[in-house]
Formats: structure tokens, C-alpha cells, sequence
């Protein structure tokens, strides 16, 4: 018997391996199991009592959404990822009318904020033009989503770019009505 040279434990493909179970590992968690993570009713906070100028004209008190779950969706004209999660968003305000959805545009204008909400279709928007939000919601990045419930209490957020955005917040409008 011939005895064969013993291949290391490392080499490249084996490095490539590991990566491709962590990136499916990463994606795994962000579509299936971090969307239906919602903080329990003694870990909720009450959800600060913020008015916005609606793009339309008018205000949006957060407290006028006691007794259905509110969606806000912070956003910025600039951020790619907002420009693709935002029609997903947008499906799920018309198909679920019983949640309250509103995008929140943090930090910019209503000039430059009017024509990306007519290109994008979108319904509910409100402006933030001094990014109070940040420190009231804790929006560290675009595009997050806060949940609060029907008592007004936030239950939960997503940063980042999410496909699957539409199935979380089903998921929690479900969970906390």
C-alpha cells in the first residue's frame, strides 16, 4: 500500500465553504428568525409622542395611531437600499389597511422629498426635516422600521435593507393586535 501525502486541514475552497454557510447562516437569520423578534410587553418602551408635518399638509401625531399597530418607516431620498425596500413597504400599507404605515423622510426638505414620494407611489409620508427621530426612535441607519403596538408602546425595529420586510411586519401586526 502506498501511502498518500496528507492534505492540509485548510485550503481555499474550504475557506469558500465557510463563508458561503455563514452568508446563508446571515440571511437566514434576517428573513426568518429576526423578524419575528418583538420585545415582550415588560421590555416594551411607550413610544414618544412625536408630531410630524405630513407632506400632503397637516400633522401626524404618533399618538393618533392608538389602537392599531404603526409601522414608521424611516427613510432618506438618498439611501439605495430605502429606494428598494420602499415599494415592499409601500405593498404592504395598501394590501393591509388596518395597520397605520407612515414614512418618515429624516433630515431633507419637503422639496426634494416630494417628487421621490410621487416617483415611489408612496401614500403616508411625513417629513422630519430636524432628524429628531434618531434620538426618539434610536434610527442609526436607513432604512428601520419601528413597530408599536396598539397601546403605543414600541415593540420592536429592523435596520438595513430587508427582502422579506413585508413578512415581519405581518408577522407582528399579527403577533400584536
Amino acid at each position: 500500500m502506498i501511502d498518500q501525502p496528507r492534505r492540509p486541514w485548510f485550503n481555499w475552497g474550504r475557506l469558500l465553504d465557510i463563508i458561503a454557510i455563514l452568508v446563508i447562516g446571515f440571511v437566514v437569520w434576517k428573513i426568518f428568525i429576526a423578524p419575528r423578534v418583538l420585545k415582550s410587553d415588560a421590555n416594551a418602551q411607550p413610544a414618544p409622542h412625536v408630531t410630524y408635518q405630513r407632506l400632503t399638509g397637516g400633522n401626524f401625531n404618533v399618538t393618533d395611531a392608538r389602537g392599531k399597530v404603526l409601522f414608521l418607516d424611516f427613510f432618506a431620498t438618498w439611501c439605495e437600499p430605502c429606494r428598494l425596500e420602499t415599494p415592499l413597504i409601500e405593498a404592504y400599507a395598501r394590501q393591509h389597511p388596518d395597520a397605520e404605515v407612515v414614512s418618515v423622510d429624516v433630515g431633507e426638505p419637503r422639496a426634494l422629498v416630494l417628487p421621490f414620494a410621487k416617483k415611489h407611489h408612496m401614500q403616508n409620508v411625513v417629513l422630519d426635516p430636524h432628524s429628531v427621530s434618531q434620538g426618539y426612535f434610536q434610527v442609526t441607519g436607513f432604512p428601520t422600521v419601528v413597530v408599536i403596538d396598539p397601546q403605543g408602546r414600541i415593540r420592536g425595529s429592523w435596520s438595513g435593507f430587508n427582502p422579506a420586510i413585508g413578512l415581519a411586519m405581518q408577522n407582528a401586526q399579527r403577533t400584536l393586535k
